[in-house]
C-alpha cells in the first residue's frame, strides 16, 4: 500500500505519517526531510535545493523525484510507505506512477485553513541535536526553550518564518487543484478534517486505511 498525505504546512502531515508509520509498520517518508538531509550533508543536490527551500517555492520535479525513487526502492518499503509531501503536482504523481503504477495506493487530503496553519508554525521548534518537533504553545515541556529530549536549544526552521508560510500556503492552492482531481478519478482520495485534535484526526484516518487495506488485500487473492 502506498499512502500519500497531502495538506498545506501546518496541517499535520508530519504528525498524522508518524502515527501511521506506529500503528501500521509502514515507513514513513518525507520529502522535506530527505532534501534537507541533503542540503545538511552539503551534496550536489543539496546545494541545488537549498536557495528553493528557504524562498518556499517548489523544488524541480525531477530532483525529488530522484529522492523520492531512491528511498522507496529501499528493502523497508516493500510492504508499504507513507509518502509525506509528495506528490505535490500532478507532473510529481504521474512520475511517481511511472516508477511503480501497480501498487495500490490511498491518498489523504488533511484540510485546514490559512489562519490555522498560520497559528501553528508560528510556535513550531525543533530540536537540532535529536530532529525533535515541539510547539512552544502546546507542549508543557517546553519550559526554558531547550529540548526535553536531549537538551540542545530549539530552533525555529527558516522556512517557518511568516512570509515564507503564506508564500507556500499559496503555492499549495494553486498547484492542489489538478492533483485532487486526478486522485478523485482514480476514486483513491479521502478527505479529512484537520482542525480536530491529533487523536480525532487519526481515527478518521485509521478507519480508511483500514478498510482500504482490507480491500487490497481481498482483491489480491482472488484467482
Amino acid at each position: 500500500m502506498r499512502i500519500i498525505l497531502l495538506g498545506p504546512a501546518g496541517s499535520g502531515k508530519g504528525t498524522q505519517g508518524e502515527l501511521i508509520e506506529r500503528h501500521y509498520g509502514f515507513p514513513r517518508i518525507s520529502t522535506g526531510d530527505l532534501l534537507r538531509l541533503e542540503v545538511q550533508k552539503g551534496s550536489e543536490l543539496g546545494k541545488m535545493v537549498a536557495e528553493v527551500m528557504k524562498s518556499g517555492r517548489l523544488v524541480a520535479d525531477e530532483l525529488v523525484t530522484r529522492v523520492v525513487r531512491d528511498r522507496i526502492n529501499a528493502p523497508d518499503c516493500r510492504a508499504g510507505y507513507v509518502l509525506d509531501g509528495y506528490p505535490r503536482t500532478l507532473n510529481q504523481a504521474l512520475l511517481l506512477e511511472k516508477i511503480e503504477g501497480d501498487r495500490p495506493e490511498t491518498v489523504l487530503e488533511i484540510q485546514i485553513s490559512e489562519e490555522a496553519v498560520m497559528e501553528r508554525l508560528a510556535g513550531r521548534r525543533v530540536c537540532p541535536g535529536c530532529a525533535a518537533v515541539y510547539n512552544i504553545n502546546n507542549d508543557k515541556v517546553i519550559t526554558d526553550g531547550r529540548c526535553p529530549a536531549c537538551g540542545a536549544g530549539l530552533v525555529a526552521r527558516n522556512d517557518d518564518r511568516p512570509e515564507v508560510i503564506r508564500e507556500r500556503f499559496r503555492i499549495y492552492r494553486e498547484t492542489i487543484g489538478p492533483l485532487l482531481e486526478h486522485y478523485s478519478r482514480k476514486q483513491v482520495l479521502f478527505q479529512v478534517d484537520g482542525r480536530r485534535a491529533v487523536e480525532e484526526v487519526f481515527g478518521s484516518i485509521r478507519l480508511i486505511l483500514d478498510n482500504r487495506i482490507a480491500r487490497s488485500q481481498g482483491e489480491s487473492r482472488r484467482p
